[in-house]
């Protein structure tokens, strides 16, 4: 994985989740996690959202991490941003379950009781390809095998 994608994942907890329903697409601000490699992004939402529905429906997903909150101002002209192209995949495996949990507490322990809501379900994204866009114009692609 690029040093630039990697960094850009570490650097930041705060990714837009984009999913479709038919024809219409439905944007989130998600929090979330990643794994040691960068191969799967962890987020966890309530099970009777539209991003959920969504998500059963049509395992396709977008997701843009940026780095807008760092670049600002006269910084404008550095902003990065990623676009990852993965699939949705339902979580069924307790170790793998416990994993996703851990790794959003140690990220984010605000989301400590919404995790442990009844209603929580688990967000599993595998990475498919990565677009990274720094300024306007310099653009790297990476497919994920």
């Amino acid at each position: 994985m690029h040093k630039k994608i990697r960094e850009l994942i570490e650097d930041n907890d705060v990714c837009v989740l984009a999913t479709v329903a038919g024809a219409a697409p439905h944007c989130s601000l998600m929090s979330y996690a990643a794994a040691e490699d960068g191969r799967e992004i962890y987020m966890v939402t309530h099970k009777n959202t539209k991003k959920f529905k969504n998500l059963e429906g049509n395992p396709g997903v977008s997701l843009l991490i940026d780095s807008r909150e760092t670049d600002r101002g006269e910084r404008r002209y550095k902003a990065k941003a990623l676009t990852i192209t993965g699939l949705y995949e339902g979580v069924k495996d307790e170790a793998k379950t416990g994993e996703i949990r851990r790794r959003l507490l140690d990220r984010h322990p605000h989301l400590k009781d919404f995790i442990e809501d009844r209603q929580a379900q688990f967000i599993l994204v595998r990475v498919k390809a990565f677009q990274l866009l720094e300024g306007v114009a310099d653009a790297y692609f990476e497919e994920v095998n």
